[in-house]
């Protein structure tokens, strides 16, 4: 079996040759928690592919975190991108940005799919924890830290409580 290596590159631009296969957001509520999702057995931040009708990365996002999480966000910033390698595949490139939550709507069901998200709003190190996925996401969680303790004012480091907002 080959193994998938993660390499996160902070703030910067994929080269033009990296295929963007994904678009994910790192999105925190006014109480400095970070909104996760739980679907088929696992643990994600809110995100997806980007599409035909998306005009941009942001579009995707938008759209993404509308149909997995149903929130609404603000004043969006690009964190960086993760490549993923994998052997005897191009490597691609997977964006990440990070927001703040504006809004907290009503549960639908994913129009991929059809099932309804679970949705958690939790600490950092609470997310990290569910999604495993290692250092890169530890990096990419840093950078998302910073970015809404110093933009937003955020109390990252002292948030309240785990909420499940099913």
């Amino acid at each position: 079996m080959t193994r998938t290596v993660y390499l996160w590159h902070d703030g910067a631009k994929p080269p033009a040759e990296l295929r963007i296969t994904q678009v994910y957001g790192w999105l925190f509520d006014p109480h400095g928690r970070l909104v996760a999702c739980y679907d088929n057995g696992a643990w994600g931040m809110p995100g997806g592919r980007p599409e035909a009708v998306d005009e941009s990365h942001h579009d995707t996002l938008v759209r993404e975190v509308d149909e997995e999480v149903q929130v609404r966000f603000t004043d969006a910033a690009y964190l960086g991108y993760q490549e993923v390698r994998r052997g005897g595949r191009s490597p691609v490139a997977q964006l990440r940005f990070v927001a703040r939550i504006t809004e907290l709507l009503p549960r639908r069901p994913d129009p991929d799919h059809g099932r309804t998200h679970a949705r958690l709003l939790a600490p950092v190190p609470n997310v990290l924890t569910r999604l495993d996925w290692g250092p890169s996401a530890e990096a990419q969680a840093r950078s998302a830290t910073a970015i809404a303790e110093a933009r937003w004012a955020l109390p990252v480091t002292s948030p309240t409580k785990t909420a499940s907002l099913n």
